[in-house]
């Protein structure tokens, strides 16, 4: 029994799709890891002097606070980030350009509309004259409507 779920949940392609994931990310971090140790951080150095955060600590009694080393991991953070942002908008131009989707803003007062709509509607015998009764009518914004009917929860 626990044999064949098993089986059952391995063949899903799910799993598999997520385990080449895994693997092509990891594989993806060590060219983001070299980008970022390799040619940025080296040109940021250029830029500021050859900063290095890392020496950076506050000493307080006994404690040593390594604000350096946050403010390094910030600045790898943030480079790493810039870089994937980067390599994305370059794969997305070579895969045939960006695609720039739009997004239907409604408004209050359309939706207030809308429901008003559906209100005279419910009124009649037939809500919204549906021609599958089974399916939650669609309003324009795409929203789903669903009605209690009072007189079937008897």
């Amino acid at each position: 029994m626990m044999w064949r779920e098993f089986k059952q949940f391995i063949s899903r392609g799910n799993v598999f799709d997520l385990a080449i994931a895994v693997i092509i990310g990891a594989a993806f971090g060590k060219i983001v890891e070299s980008l970022v140790e390799d040619i940025m951080m080296p040109i940021v150095g250029i830029l500021f002097g050859g900063v290095n955060f890392e020496g950076l600590n506050l000493r307080v009694r006994a404690e040593v606070i390594e604000i350096g080393k946050f403010i390094q991991t910030t600045v790898d953070f943030l480079l790493v980030a810039a870089s994937i942002f980067f390599m994305i908008k370059v794969f997305n131009r070579l895969k045939g350009g960006e695609e720039q989707y739009k997004v239907k803003q409604t408004t209050n007062l359309e939706v207030l509309q809308e429901i008003r709509d559906l209100l005279k509607i419910e009124r009649t015998h037939d809500p919204l004259h549906l021609k599958d009764p089974l399916q939650p009518p669609v309003t324009k914004s795409g929203m789903k409507i669903h009605f209690k009917n009072k007189r079937n929860e008897k």
